[in-house]
């Protein structure tokens, strides 16, 4: 950047960092997170799929912030994307502390903390001296987003050598989805967002239930980002289509630089049309070469990895533990949303299931779980084997109709298989509404109804974190 065009660089920073603390916070639904949002002497990087909500998390951080005594003065927020800030690199990034000192000068002595929030930074080259820099010799804490084009999960840890600590946020979870309606009381209603979930859970009798079941079918059709909620069915098809459409050809094709750009949607297309089915590259690459579609395994190898960096796709490995042998046998992929399930599915058929699959999964990452799926000795397979941080693990089953009984036992006889294998391991089978529950199940497996276990995390869960403005 010429010298020239530092006043005007001056000016523009100056202006946004005025209007960060002049402009009102924009509304927003608060989001669940699990475990701590930060650590000392570490940027936080919120990540995620495309539209999830990351900008406005970081809305709802400098809410917390100011809630918990701190000023408007130390909770900037600034974007990169301002089109004015073209050219910019890290070396003028020092510009923008200074003004920031000048303009809002900080008493010598003083202990406060200033929290910088920096949205689509990775538009900045070398943005990462800046950050560590800053870190290093301010009194701050850190928090930056940006489009998973460029600031996927695998590369933070690397771009900021170490001092990283990372926040998921997935699409709305089925507990944000209510309170986003009011179907739950959202903030200032003298309850927390999670001690109402629990009251609402609490309550699951007669009416209220099955108001919750219809709003969990509601919620497993149109899926969790924050856009599409209340649009008719034909605009948030197209909207998420409009999505799926830009992970790939953004965070895909332009990153990647993939030049076969046909196997990439054959495999997008397949992927989300077939959540929690058994993947195998081998195979899959088998059908398309039956079908005239020239492409490599490795390059549908590659494909399957970078789909998973964007958060699009989400793969389970089988457990296993060898790690060839974890290797080599299918994993399982599924949909970051289960709204995406209904664009993608051809087949026509009800995928009632599969959604209640993909939510149960997403939720478990929500909560900070590690997840495999299991085959027994027997060949029986028990959808999800989710390890906690702090060394629990459940043996989970998911099944929409457990009316049947031959269905019910099947999914019984899984779950003891695991428990053979792993006999510490908490049971719970999850289906989609209380009158589907087995009578009679034995007494070491929790049958629970999926719109209560996705509204209260069970004990097992990863810890609930402190509220935001403790963290």
């Amino acid at each position: 950047m010429a010298e020239t065009s530092l006043p005007r660089l001056t000016r523009i920073l100056g202006e946004q960092l005025a209007e960060s603390v002049r402009m009102p916070l924009p509304a927003h639904t608060r989001r669940r997170t699990f475990g701590r949002v930060r650590l000392p002497g570490k940027a936080t990087a919120i990540i995620g799929m495309r539209r999830a909500g990351k900008t406005t998390f970081l809305h709802q951080l400098r809410r917390e912030r100011i809630e918990g005594g701190a000023t408007r003065e130390q909770t900037p927020y600034l974007s990169f994307e301002d089109e004015r800030l073209a050219g910019l690199d890290a070396s003028h990034l020092g510009v923008l502390i200074n003004e920031y000192h000048r303009r809002f000068p900080i008493s010598p002595g003083t202990t406060a903390v200033v929290t910088w929030c920096f949205d689509e930074i990775q538009v900045v080259p070398g943005w990462e001296r800046f950050v560590r820099r800053l870190i290093d010799t301010e009194q701050v804490e850190v928090f930056v987003t940006g489009s998973s084009a460029a600031l996927l999960s695998r590369e933070i840890a690397t771009a900021l050598r170490g001092r990283a600590w990372q926040v998921l946020i997935h699409p709305f979870s089925f507990e944000e989805a209510l309170r986003h309606q009011g179907s739950i009381r959202p903030e200032g209603s003298g309850l927390e967002p999670e001690s109402e979930a629990e009251a609402a859970a609490a309550r699951m009798t007669g009416r209220t239930r099955s108001r919750l079941e219809r709003a969990l079918l509601d919620w497993l059709e149109a899926g969790g980002f924050p856009e599409v909620q209340g649009l008719d069915a034909a605009t948030r098809r197209r909207l998420l289509r409009d999505y799926v459409d830009v992970a790939m050809l953004r965070d895909v094709v332009e990153r990647h630089d993939v030049r076969n750009v046909a196997g990439l949607r054959w495999l997008v297309r397949h992927l989300l049309g077939n959540a929690g089915a058994r993947f195998s590259v081998e195979k899959f690459h088998g059908a398309l070469k039956s079908q005239g579609v020239a492409i490599a395994r490795d390059t549908l190898h590659q494909l399957l990895s970078y789909l998973e960096d964007c958060f699009l796709v989400r793969i389970v490995w089988m457990e296993s533990a060898s790690e060839r042998q974890r290797m080599v046998n299918p994993r399982k992929a599924y949909p970051v949303d289960p709204g995406l399930i209904p664009v993608f599915d051809r087949t026509g058929r009800a995928n009632t299931g599969h959604a209640l699959e993909t939510a149960v999964l997403v939720e478990l990452e929500r909560r900070g779980f590690e997840v495999t799926y299991l085959r027994t000795p027997e060949g029986y397979e028990v959808d999800f084997v989710a390890r906690a941080a702090g060394g629990g693990m459940e043996l989970i089953q998911v099944c929409a109709d457990l009316s049947d009984p031959a269905t019910a036992a099947r999914e019984l006889r899984a779950l003891a298989a695991g428990g053979v294998l792993f006999p510490h391991a908490r049971k719970r089978l999850l289906t989609l509404t209380q009158d589907g529950l087995p009578a009679g199940a034995p007494t070491d497996v929790e049958v629970q109804a999926a719109c209560e276990w996705l509204l209260v995390p069970p004990p097992s869960s990863a810890e609930r974190g402190p509220p935001l403005s403790e963290a």
